[in-house]
C-alpha cells in the first residue's frame, strides 16, 4: 500500500507525458497532405458541422453539470462537488480534442490512401491515439492534483461520476444523432431522388458525415 501511496505524485506528470504525445502526434497529422481543394473544402463542411454539434451538446451538458455540482456540494461535500466538476471539464475536453483532431484527419487518412494502405493506416491510428492519449493524460493529471489538493481517496468517485457523466451524454447523445442523420440521408437519397448511398450529390450526406464523427 505504501509503494502505491509513492507512486501517486507521478500521476500528474505522466498525465503530462501523455498530452505532450497527443499534441506531437496532432502535430504528425497536420503536416500531412489533406488531399484536393474538393476534399478540403467537403472536409471543411464535416469539420464544422461536427464542432457545431459538439458545442451544442456541451451548452446542454453544461446546465446539468451545475446543477449536480451544487446538489453534491450541499448533500455531500464540495470536495466531491469540486472533483465532479474537475472530472467533467477534463472529460469535455477529452472529447473535444478528439472530435477536432479526428475531423483533421479524416481527410489526411483519404489522401494518403490514395498512395498506400500503410500510410494511410498510420494517419488514421494517429488520429485515434490523440483520443485515447488525451483521456489517459487527463484522467491521470485532473485525479492526480485532486488527489494531491484535498489528500482524500474518496474524490475518485466524484471525479469518475463527472467524467464518466459526461462521456455517459457525449455517447447517448452522438448515437442518436448519427442515427437521425443516417436514416434521414438515405430517405431522401435513396428512396425520393434514387441516389446510391453516400453520393455526394445528396447534401444529407454531410450531416451523415458528422454523424459518423460524432
Amino acid at each position: 500500500m505504501e509503494n502505491l501511496q509513492a507512486l501517486i505524485p507521478y500521476a500528474p506528470a505522466l498525465g503530462a507525458v501523455a498530452l505532450l504525445f497527443a499534441l506531437y502526434l496532432t502535430s504528425k497529422i497536420n503536416k500531412a497532405d489533406p488531399g484536393t481543394e474538393d476534399m478540403q473544402r467537403i472536409s471543411g463542411y464535416i469539420s464544422e458541422g461536427a464542432m457545431a454539434f459538439l458545442n451544442k451538446q456541451y451548452s446542454a451538458i453544461a446546465i446539468f453539470v451545475i446543477i449536480v455540482f451544487i446538489v453534491l456540494g450541499i448533500f455531500v461535500n464540495w470536495q466531491t462537488a469540486i472533483c465532479f466538476l474537475v472530472g467533467g471539464i477534463c472529460s469535455a475536453l477529452a472529447g473535444y480534442i478528439g472530435m477536432k483532431v479526428a475531423t483533421k484527419a479524416n481527410v489526411r487518412t483519404t489522401q494518403a490512401a490514395r498512395e498506400s494502405q500503410n500510410s494511410a493506416l498510420g494517419i488514421a491510428f494517429s488520429g485515434g491515439a490523440v483520443m485515447g492519449m488525451s483521456v489517459s493524460g487527463l484522467g491521470l493529471l485532473g485525479l492526480g492534483i485532486m488527489y494531491m489538493i484535498f489528500k482524500d481517496p474518496t474524490i475518485v468517485n466524484g471525479f469518475a461520476m463527472g467524467g464518466s457523466s459526461i462521456a455517459l451524454f457525449g455517447r447517448v447523445g452522438g448515437g442518436i444523432y448519427t442515427k437521425a442523420a443516417d436514416v434521414g440521408a438515405d430517405i431522401v437519397g435513396k428512396v425520393e431522388a434514387n441516389l446510391p448511398e453516400d453520393d455526394p450529390r445528396n447534401p444529407a450526406t454531410i450531416a451523415d458525415n458528422v454523424g459518423d464523427n460524432v
